[in-house]
């Protein structure tokens, strides 16, 4: 079923419901229902409920977006006070036309017969034409006008909050959602040429050194911008191409490194069918190759990515270099973003434990895909 379908068979369900609640809840609902075709009064009921829910759209798709957003709160106000006195002016009318007899036109004299007759216990009795119960079938409704004024104004006035509240809760989801994707764009742009920015200082270690292994870095980085274009903007790439994007990565670095640093990459499980963001495992990976390699000390540096069911583990271990402040910087920058990602995309589905020791970092991010 699409979304639309749902949330227009959604209105439809809440819309019976409501029109149900003064039958289902009330001691004799049923017998009211049944009475509904002949029973004006039930009838007045049933046209307040309509109407309701006739406001309730009227507020929810036109008066709230048009003009309360808009903050035209004195021209919202009077348009409310508008719909009020139509749907009671409506009622009104249903009212006098049930009972014609009582349109504030008084009643006929009637002739005084006497005294009326007693009953044999010498109480008064009834009148010949009043039914047990002391009431005219056809005279006016129990209920006052007051009352049938407050009934209205109660029921408008849960047409008007609900109305307002689903249409405010739905406007504060979706700039929470603006906000988001907004923020995700800020990251991913930091993100990527910072990765760039790496990438390329990589392939000019090996120009400077004339490393028959320039070319081959070269095409590694048209494979890298490849997906950063075609798959690094996508809220969600296949968990295949992420893999195949950290194995280019690793590679080139290989090459940048020339066997001086040991470098072990293993990945086990199977990825098919599994989504991840891009982009979020890289930063780990890039901050462990850059606080770790060095050819001038010994170091060690190693990749795991395992895959159970839906559930991915990465392990990142390196031994800790002396770098620059400016590289330690840019670091920091690549860690916090994605540190970031992972709260908004992931959140209660992720575990980052990160331990800093003084001559090793590891990193263990655990990862629930869909």
């Amino acid at each position: 079923m699409s979304r639309s379908a749902y949330l227009v068979l959604i209105h439809l369900l809440s819309c019976l419901a409501f029109l149900a609640l003064p039958y289902v809840f009330a001691q004799d609902g049923f017998a009211k229902l049944a009475e509904l075709p002949v029973n004006p009064h039930e009838q007045r009921n049933l046209a307040s409920y309509l109407l309701t829910i006739a406001f309730f759209y009227t507020n929810f798709y036109w008066l709230i977006p048009r003009l309360f957003f808009s903050k035209k709160y004195v021209l919202y106000g009077l348009c409310v006070l508008i719909c009020f006195l139509f749907v009671q002016g409506t009622l009104t009318v249903i009212n006098q036309r049930a009972n014609p007899t009582f349109n504030g036109v008084p009643p006929q004299h009637v002739p005084d017969h006497g005294p009326p007759p007693y009953a044999q216990n010498g109480q008064p009795g009834l009148p010949p034409s009043m039914p047990p119960g002391g009431s005219f079938r056809g005279g006016p409704p129990q209920s006052s006008l007051p009352a049938e004024i407050s009934q209205t104004f109660f029921l408008f006035l849960v047409g008007l909050l609900l109305s307002l509240a689903i249409r405010i809760n739905s406007r504060w989801r979706e700039t929470e959602q603006q906000r988001l994707s907004t923020e995700l764009s800020y990251l991913k742009a930091q993100i990527n040429p910072h990765f760039l920015f790496n990438t390329l200082n990589s392939i000019y270690s090996l120009a400077i050194e004339q490393s028959a292994a320039t070319a081959d870095a070269i095409v590694q980085l048209s494979s890298f911008l490849r997906y950063v274009i075609a798959e690094g903007r996508q809220d969600s790439v296949a968990l295949s191409h992420e893999l195949g994007y950290v194995g280019h990565y690793i590679a080139l670095q290989r090459l940048r490194l020339d066997d001086t640093v040991p470098v072990q990459y293993d990945t086990k499980g199977t990825s098919h069918g599994l989504q991840i963001t891009p982009l979020v495992l890289i930063s780990f990976i890039e901050n462990a190759f850059k606080y770790g390699a060095s050819p001038q000390e010994p170091s060690q540096i190693r990749v795991e990515i395992n895959v159970t069911g839906k559930d991915l583990h990465l392990l990142v271990f390196n031994q800790k270099v002396r770098v620059s402040d400016a590289t330690a910087a840019s670091s920091g920058i690549g860690l916090t973003n994605t540190k970031a990602r992972l709260q908004l995309l992931y959140p209660g589905r992720h575990k980052l434990e990160i331990q800093d020791e003084p001559a090793s970092f590891t990193v263990n991010l655990y990862l629930t895909l869909a």
